[in-house]
């Protein structure tokens, strides 16, 4: 069992949360919860032990292993994908030579009597006997297994990790961390840079194999289905619910609930405890009376009903002027780069109003499908037709590098906002976390995730009639997402998703198509139904 001890974190004079206490038992599956700024990141660096709390600590077993991926992280670049993955063992390389090494020195001496051949042979036997503990594992096979698992192909095994994009090289880090089968797992965001089938192996390793996970993510139906708990940080507190995360969000409602409840009636009682001290704190008969309801006042502990996102803002798309009957239609489309056929004879068509997904692998032709589209780059044969009248709104999966940079936040809205939109600019920022000081702010010196965060503002506020996003949901938190999706079931043109979000695609795209194995699959199902179908694919995949 692993212990957070009355962990308290101040920075500047601001404290971000006080006498955090907690137990993580084996086989708890934890969700990390709480809004951004609210102290997740830095509860798990602490946990990690990569960042110090300003008071409290961290108690572990001694063999205890806990196992770190953040966000962002940096590698070395000085192996291959099979080698940078084989890391996960080197403890176990290590004694495996140790034990070789000392077993040939007790061969070639001879001092047999000395305390350092006595030495030696302790040594040994206390080696071999944790080594041999070790149940036999043939390492090769279980790092192709999980790298497999996490979309790499055996080509890809002999590559070097330099070749590879960030969110790859994040899948090469969390492959070592589940090889290591750790006591503890902390995961912040390990899905962002996934598609729909690494995620659901993911899941199921963290369910079926991984011991104890806390983790921190924006994916609803990930978080839903690995944990059976959920630590909410707020308001420089926590609270702790053995519950699912879609089990928490009813709790907390009830939470609130009473506490406004007993708020109101704190208040209520408060002012009519003050009244009579007014009324009456010059009247000689009433003194010892208004003397105790003064004390009393001064010890009161304030109820305080937990910050909730006020922002119950409902964005709304402007009217989309009508466009022909098919915005998209791709006619034997082939696209190769080199020797590499992307996809070949790839047909598609898309009809006015309807709400599209593109499913599939990273790197299987997905966002080089929307390319085309947008004509930004040239196939190798077939045909593509941009239908009458179709007026493109597209955000890219680098969108947030397109902003102006020398604009404020604010700016960069109120040149686009026309009508209502106008006297609810702060609202609506607001709704995406923009909010105080934040709106003044040149974009240049935006975060990533905020820069993405205006650029879809931006994209939402254009009369467009078809929208094609990539990966919008990367790094907006849960409330905003809903914003969105509510705003896109709304919007009365046509919509291409590609994303590995389930749940965003969940209720919002009617149809789905499938990119792999250089095709593109069309299904009629909604995600839910096309998901259900993948399974017993697999599932069939394994008995055959």
């Amino acid at each position: 069992m692993i212990t957070v001890n009355d962990i308290s974190v101040q920075f500047g004079g601001t404290t971000l949360f006080s006498d955090v206490t907690f137990s993580i038992n084996e086989n708890d599956k934890i969700a990390l919860m709480g809004k951004n700024g609210a102290g997740k990141s830095t509860l798990l660096k602490i946990i990690a032990g990569a960042n110090k709390p300003s008071s409290g600590n961290i108690s572990a077993p001694k063999e205890a292993v806990i196992a770190y991926l953040p966000q962002h992280l940096l590698t070395q670049d000085d192996a291959t994908v099979m080698e940078e993955a084989s890391k996960a063992f080197a403890e176990v390389f290590k004694m495996k030579s140790e034990i070789d090494h000392l077993n040939e020195q007790l061969t070639v001496r001879t001092d047999y009597e000395s305390d350092d051949y006595m030495k030696l042979i302790e040594r040994v036997s206390e080696l071999s006997e944790k080594f041999y503990s070790i149940e036999e594992v043939n390492y090769e096979a279980e790092v192709e297994k999980v790298l497999k698992g996490l979309g790499f192909e055996r080509e890809d095994f002999g590559r070097p990790t330099s070749e590879f994009s960030g969110g790859w090289r994040m899948r090469i880090e969390l492959a070592k961390i589940l090889l290591k089968k750790p006591d503890l797992i902390l995961l912040d965001e390990p899905t962002n840079h996934m598609d729909i089938e690494s995620i659901q192996w993911l899941e199921e390793f963290l369910v079926n194999q991984a011991k104890a996970v806390i983790v921190i993510s924006h994916d609803r139906a990930f978080v839903d289905n690995i944990t059976n708990r959920t630590i909410e940080v707020t308001m420089g507190r926590i609270y702790d619910y053995k519950a699912k995360y879609s089990h928490y969000l009813e709790l907390r409602k009830d939470r609130r609930a009473h506490q406004q409840k007993a708020y109101e009636e704190q208040q209520k009682m408060i002012a009519e405890t003050t009244e009579f001290i007014e009324r009456f704190k010059g009247t000689y008969s009433k003194t010892l009376q208004v003397q105790s309801r003064v004390k009393m006042l001064e010890k009161l502990d304030i109820v305080e009903v937990d910050e909730v996102d006020t922002s119950a803002l409902k964005l709304k798309f402007p009217p989309s002027p009508r466009s022909g009957q098919y915005p998209v239609i791709v006619n034997e489309l082939s696209k190769k780069y080199g020797d590499h056929v992307v996809f070949k004879d790839a047909n598609l068509v898309v009809e006015r109003g309807q709400k599209v997904a593109f499913v599939g692998k990273n790197g299987e032709g997905k966002s080089t499908m929307i390319k085309a589209i947008m004509g930004e780059i040239d196939y190798d044969g077939g045909k593509m037709e941009v239908g009458h009248n179709a007026q493109i709104g597209y955000f890219a999966q680098n969108q947030a590098s397109l902003l102006d940079g020398e604009l404020t936040v604010f700016d960069t809205i109120d040149r686009i906002a026309v009508g209502d939109v106008r006297t609810q600019i702060k609202n609506l920022l607001g709704a995406f976390m923009f909010s105080g000081d934040d709106i003044q702010k040149k974009v240049k010196v935006l975060s990533g995730g905020e820069k993405t965060r205006l650029a879809m503002i931006k994209l939402l506020l254009e009369p467009v009639n078809v929208l094609i996003l990539d990966e919008p949901t990367n790094h907006l938190d849960m409330k905003t997402k809903d914003i969105i999706k509510d705003a896109l079931k709304d919007f009365d043109g046509t919509l291409i998703l590609v994303s590995h979000d389930r749940d965003f695609l969940d209720g919002l795209a009617t149809k789905v198509f499938e990119f792999g194995h250089k095709r593109v699959k069309e299904h009629f199902e909604d995600i839910k139904g096309f998901l259900a179908m993948k399974k017993m694919e697999s599932l069939r995949e394994i008995e055959k």
